[in-house]
């Protein structure tokens, strides 16, 4: 198992270092993932069903399934915020510099 997770770091520093386009796609691969599994495990926690997640937000089971998904991006923010205050959570957003500032005078 670790060299196939070796194979794929090489492959992946790789394919960043030839179309910089990568990390944008990567990252929001990324995201969605951790979207997907916060998602996920905090229903688990809770002992609930997707159908069960669905009624108390008032959805689908398919959409909760959908939206603990890995590769699904297509959630908004009034969703996320409805199935999070179903699950006893709160739903945070934070924005963070791509690089490094420079503080004044250096």
């Amino acid at each position: 198992m670790k060299r196939i997770k070796d194979d794929i770091d090489r492959l992946t520093e790789k394919l960043l270092k030839q179309d910089p386009s990568f990390k944008v796609e990567m990252d929001k691969a990324d995201q969605a993932w951790d979207i997907a599994f916060q998602l996920y495990d905090l229903r688990e926690k809770m002992g609930l069903t997707q159908t069960e997640l669905a009624k108390l937000v008032g959805t689908k089971q398919s959409n909760i399934a959908r939206i603990e998904s890995a590769d699904y991006t297509g959630y908004t923010l009034k969703t996320l915020e409805k199935v999070t205050k179903a699950l006893k959570a709160r739903l945070e957003i934070k924005i963070v510099p791509c690089v490094p500032t420079l503080s004044v005078g250096t």
